[in-house]
């Protein structure tokens, strides 16, 4: 198995038998959930979408895995969302094979998808590797596997000691506690099967990872084990186990 970064989604090469890009976490239709809390924004799915583009264009994968929250608005489709998501889909699709695993915010998203694309809400293996958006308690024949979810949208803020703050996208690899996750134990699960937290693809949604060991908001990551949990950058950089982040939880 081979992982390729691509800082400008963040996406992630997953290849194997084929060639996969990952990607989580779109949220088209953002922008009109944002207006109806006060915030204004020219809707920016056409730039999304050109992004997106550039990146199949430059990675040239046999397929496009999008691991849910493809739309925003939930429990139903904003106006915003009727009108883009058909197109959006269609020229994507006209692209590259997809397949999509249902989000919690992809509420009515299947009548725009082709049966051969959807898939189960609670994961399945493609080339070895478990994939689900991960809001759901994972489908145990993933138990074993690397577990690829989004969901969780991982952000790294650092400040150092005068103030300055980063502010970065990035990818989470966790071990799992099985035995909590209702999954079969044996010691080769519990050894290969771990969570890797993909960023979101969206360029406005983060989630700060202190927060998603704080405040775990899914069955997977309130079984992650924090001291088996390894931070990389969008570039595919290694930067290091969480636990060595610790110090600056506090700050």
């Amino acid at each position: 198995m081979n992982l390729e970064f691509f800082s400008d989604g963040p996406a992630l090469v997953i290849e194997g038998e084929h060639r996969l890009l990952i990607v989580a976490d779109l949220h088209f239709g953002i922008e009109a959930d944002l207006a109806a809390h006060g915030l204004h924004f020219k809707s920016r799915s056409t730039d999304r979408l050109e992004r997106l583009l550039k990146i199949i264009d430059a990675a040239d994968p046999d397929m496009l895995v999008l691991l849910g929250d493809i739309k925003h608005s939930i429990p139903s489709l904003s106006r915003q969302e009727y009108y883009e998501l058909p197109k959006i889909l269609e020229t994507i699709r006209s692209r590259i094979p997809i397949k999509v695993f249902p989000g919690n915010h992809d509420i009515g998203i299947e009548r725009y998808l082709l049966d051969s694309e959807l898939q189960a809400k609670d994961g399945s293996i493609l080339d070895g590797i478990g994939y689900l958006h991960g809001h759901m308690y994972p489908s145990p024949k993933l138990a074993g596997h690397l577990m690829v979810l989004g969901h969780h949208h991982p952000l790294l803020l650092l400040k150092d000691e005068v103030g300055c703050a980063i502010q970065t996208p990035v990818y989470l690899r966790a071990g799992l506690d099985l035995n909590g996750l209702g999954m079969s134990v044996s010691q080769k699960n519990s050894l290969s099967c771990r969570a890797l937290l993909i960023p979101a693809f969206n360029e406005i949604s983060g989630y700060d990872i202190f927060q998603i060991f704080k405040k775990p908001f899914s069955p997977v990551s309130r079984f992650m084990k924090k001291e088996e949990s390894e931070i990389i950058l969008a570039d595919g950089t290694y930067l290091g186990p969480f636990m060595s982040l610790q110090s600056d939880e506090t700050d």
